[in-house]
């Protein structure tokens, strides 16, 4: 199930995108996608809505050089342990929603990965049990300011300016995330182009570790690294994110005000 998050005449609700003759439609969901919901059977045209962020996460966990590839493109190695980051909620942006060039960078770059979506409350979860704690996926852009990663030892401004953490367009249920395709384009020329399967680390892997430390609440996203190809982006871009069985968020690079 594809499950959305948007406006429409001011008011915000989540609901299941279905094919409809006309074009997609949203089925308004009763309540919260995250428990128990019935869908209300009130549908509207998806061309009529303003999509949203998919979820509004108390925190977004990121993992840093998690393909092998796009480690050695920077001049890094494969880190013993996952690199773990977190990126604010004040950074999370939608589909069409812009990226503000921020005024403190020079070097902009995209990078296309795999979020995970946390459906339940979770901590030092077992192997066996992640994907009990998942409620689906969507695409994410992990847009960094690489001139200043590669002088500030954290990575807080870098990584967590504000929209640096585009969601979208909705989050897909039932997924198997093991191999999925991963593209990244630029003005419609492709800079990335991976798969899942390259992970030096699985999903559960992550999680795993992520939940030794802190606990994990409903609409909390994972992200999982990126693939290599990761680039530039100048003002007045579109940056597309496409994961195959999920979809395309696409964003456009604007100065920031």
């Amino acid at each position: 199930m594809r499950i959305a998050r948007f406006s429409i005449d001011g008011n915000v609700a989540f609901g299941a995108v279905e094919d409809g003759p006309d074009g997609p439609v949203l089925d308004i969901i009763k309540g919260i996608p995250y428990a128990d919901f019935e869908l209300s059977g009130t549908k509207v045209p998806l061309k009529g809505v303003r999509l949203l962020p998919p979820v509004l996460p108390n925190k977004v966990v990121a993992i840093g050089r998690n393909y092998a590839e796009h480690a050695a493109e920077l001049g890094n190695e494969v880190p013993e342990v996952p690199v773990a980051f977190f990126k604010p909620t004040t950074s999370v942006i939608g589909h069409g929603d812009p990226i503000e060039y921020p005024s403190f960078s020079q070097e902009l770059h995209h990078e296309a990965e795999l979020a995970v979506v946390i459906g339940r409350m979770c901590r030092e979860v077992p192997r066996e049990r992640v994907k009990d704690v998942v409620f689906g996926y969507t695409c994410a852009n992990d847009v960094t300011a690489r001139d200043v990663q590669r002088r500030e030892a954290q990575w807080a401004r870098a990584k967590g300016f504000d929209t640096s953490c585009p969601l979208g367009p909705w989050v897909v249920t039932d997924l198997d995330p093991s191999d999925l395709g991963v593209q990244c384009t630029v003005n419609g020329e492709q800079r990335q182009l991976g798969r899942t399967g390259d992970m030096v680390r699985s999903i559960e892997d992550l999680i795993v570790h992520i939940t030794e430390a802190m606990t994990l609440l409903p609409g909390d996203v994972v992200l999982t690294g990126t693939p290599a190809g990761v680039g530039p982006l100048n003002v007045g871009d579109e940056v597309a994110v496409t994961i195959e069985g999920i979809g395309t968020l696409t964003n456009k690079v604007i100065k920031r005000g």
